[in-house]
């Protein structure tokens, strides 16, 4: 099965992926953790991409685009994956739909006032990008129950203006994906508990 699971920052994306993942048993993609590796590895790709993110804005169509076909041709996405994160424009969903076809579009929908809650709390573990937030919390404070490192908070969570504008970026550039998927989309209520989240679109599917 090949999934795109878009929504707001802060909607639960990553987590609702990360099940499916389990479930389906195919890859979670997530541009962001490509990206911030990239970052971490100090590589030109990374530097020059967290410029943009720095600023709220997003990254240049034609990185990201490289960037996940060459994941997409692995042997790992033969059977399926779980697109998180990617395409977040027009312009994006029309070179994937060049190179690959999509079963099914899950859009998880929740309200500004649930992503900053969400976004305050949120933190993310500093190797394994393990997310923790307001429905997972760490066993310990600040450090990763998966494998003891260090929680931090993303650069990108830190300011609540930088966060508007990404709210007002995704609204512009991403919503109208809406209807370009809308033969194959699924609206999920993404306000709940995960787990209840992760059942309506496993029924849904």
């Amino acid at each position: 099965m090949k999934v795109i699971i878009l929504g707001a920052q802060g909607s639960g994306k990553g987590t609702q992926a990360k099940l499916l993942s389990e479930s389906f048993k195919i890859p979670h993609i997530s541009t962001g953790d490509i990206l911030r590796e990239e970052y971490d590895n100090k590589t030109e790709l990374g530097l020059l991409a967290n410029e943009y993110t720095k600023k709220g804005l997003l990254i240049p169509n034609e990185l990201v685009n490289d960037i996940v076909k060459r994941r997409l041709e692995r042997k790992d996405c033969k059977i399926g994956f779980i697109l998180d994160g990617y395409p977040r424009n027009i312009e994006q969903a029309n070179f994937l739909s060049k190179i690959i076809e999509i079963d099914k579009v899950i859009y998880l929908k929740v309200s500004e006032d649930i992503v900053f809650k969400r976004l305050a709390e949120r933190m993310i573990c500093s190797k394994c990008n393990q997310i923790y937030g307001i429905n997972k919390k760490p066993k310990k404070d600040e450090v990763c129950d998966e494998c003891g490192s260090k929680l931090v908070k993303r650069q990108d969570d830190k300011e609540e203006e930088q966060i508007r504008t990404r709210l007002r970026g995704y609204e512009e550039k991403t919503l109208p994906l809406l209807e370009f998927y809308k033969e194959k989309l699924i609206e999920i209520d993404g306000s709940g508990k995960p787990i209840e989240i992760f059942k309506e679109i496993m029924k849904k599917l």
